[in-house]
């Protein structure tokens, strides 16, 4: 373990913003964090989501000033949104801004590439918008050199090397998660000249490279410290999470919502709706790590829209919705498209609809049932490939919310519970940078620093709703076959 007064920093890149947490790994505690928001690019088509990777950087850097303490920092991991496309040309420029996960514009090549392969690649994955960009961009594809992840391009930031690693790989495409190679047929089919493009992979277990000397005068930190190779923000929250082995599951409430689980052995969805991704991290024996994965695209995004719409707080409009009468009323919450189920073009609808409906906190229990029932569908399909909870933990920005708990814990049948520590992922990142340093396994770590922020929170015994919210999943079920069909 590291000695006294040793600290691991774990930044966290992701859409909204980048989060910055000062690891002490012998007290178990996160000791400093600070934050640093921003937004998508504005005025882009419909389905468009991008950002510039210089957006990330200079926010990596403003937070790691900002928690300070940088003579005591002995590593550094990374976690990062997941399939975004960043486009380097010969110099390591970026030619382009970013193509973000929630990017729904390739949808028509996710199809194509889908059926060329006999296998569901989502359009929010990075293939197609590789694929997008050879097609819709040619001059501009022609001068790439180097293709990466948005936690890559960090690494390179911090490093100066071109590297990435399994578990952020496996969200592209093109990489075999059975085998955590390659795959050069979908690399082939993404994109002319991919193979080429890609970096090497690295082990998640040591350390991937080295502060560089430029990185750390703009950091404040040591030149040579060690930087773990990072990973996907999934992946980092899982290792946060202490899904670190099998029997832990971990639903996570941010813009999307995630419910994932490690697995000794690959875990394939044959309908692709479950994500057959590579953990970031080794299982208690060494064994190699999978994460199925199950990603809605629409979580709090609704609920911010509420929010703005009626001037109230969360905590406010969850009163009022905890108040409401539960009638009828049903949000699918398909604002953005949707991942699963695999409806790029998707949009959002409210039904049943009575006298009185249109009051905030109505809508709001509609919202949160919406994206809850969302999830418990997914959590069927995992059922189904034997990856069965005994309980759920929540992490999050939203995993506060005590309504939205008992919502869960009901439609996923199991209890929930919320961790005292729900921005995962950015402590994953400096767990994963503590392990990699000390040649420790990431889940002795994990599990040691795992505590929960209060009791289980059971499913509700109460026969009125069960039925209730029974009856709303056949619902959404309807308006996703209509959506299907349309």
């Amino acid at each position: 373990m590291s000695s006294r007064g040793d600290l691991f920093l774990g930044l966290d890149v992701g859409t909204q913003s980048t989060k910055a947490v000062l690891v002490d790994v012998d007290s178990g505690q996160v000791v400093a964090r600070a934050g640093r928001a921003y937004d998508l690019i504005e005025g882009l088509p419909p389905g468009h989501a991008e950002q510039h990777p210089d957006t990330w950087s200079e926010a990596v850097i403003a937070v790691t000033r900002e928690v300070g303490e940088g003579a005591r920092v002995r590593g550094v991991g990374v976690s990062g949104q997941q399939h975004g496309a960043v486009l380097l040309g010969e110099g390591d420029e970026v030619l382009r801004p970013a193509k973000l996960w929630c990017d729904t514009s390739a949808a028509a090549e996710a199809a194509a590439l889908s059926s060329e392969l006999g296998r569901t690649i989502p359009a929010g994955f990075t293939g197609p918008k590789l694929r997008w960009s050879a097609a819709h961009e040619p001059d501009l594809w022609a001068r790439v050199r180097r293709v990466l992840l948005p936690h890559d391009h960090i690494n390179l930031f911090l490093t100066g090397e071109f590297f990435t690693e399994v578990g952020d790989a496996s969200g592209t495409g093109y990489l075999d998660p059975s085998t955590g190679a390659y795959d050069s047929r979908a690399m082939e089919a993404a994109a002319p000249g991919l193979a080429g493009l890609v970096p090497p992979l690295r082990p998640c277990a040591s350390p991937a490279g080295e502060l560089s000397a430029s990185a750390a005068a703009a950091l404040g930190l040591k030149a040579g410290i060690p930087v773990s190779a990072g990973g996907g923000d999934n992946m980092m929250s899982a290792i946060g999470a202490g899904a670190t082995r099998p029997g832990v599951s971990v639903c996570s409430l941010g813009t999307s919502a995630t419910v994932f689980a490690f697995s000794a052995a690959p875990a394939v969805d044959p309908g692709g709706d479950i994500a057959s991704f590579r953990a970031s991290s080794a299982g208690p024996d060494g064994e190699a790590g999978h994460l199925p994965l199950l990603c809605v695209m629409n979580c709090t995004e609704p609920l911010e829209d509420l929010r703005a719409l009626t001037g109230k707080g969360h905590d406010e409009l969850t009163d009022l919705a905890r108040a409401a009468s539960m009638g009828d009323e049903l949000l699918v919450p398909f604002f953005m498209g949707e991942r699963v189920p695999n409806l790029p073009d998707a949009t959002a609808t409210l039904t049943g609809l009575r006298p009185g409906s249109l009051s905030p906190g109505v809508l709001y229990r509609a919202a949160l049932e919406g994206v809850a029932l969302n999830l418990a569908a997914g959590v069927e399909r995992m059922r189904g490939m034997g990856i069965e909870p005994e309980e759920v933990r929540l992490v999050g920005g939203a995993a506060r919310n005590t309504l939205w708990q008992e919502i869960l814990a009901t439609t996923f049948g199991v209890p929930v519970r919320v961790l005292m520590e729900t921005e995962t992922a950015a402590v994953g990142a400096a767990l994963q940078a503590a392990a990699a340093a000390h040649g420790e396994p990431a889940d002795r770590i994990a599990q040691a620093f795992v505590a929960y922020g209060g009791p289980a929170v059971p499913p509700s015994t109460d026969a009125a709703t069960v039925e209730r919210l029974a009856l709303l999943r056949g619902r959404l079920a309807e308006a996703v076959a209509a959506q299907r069909g349309a």
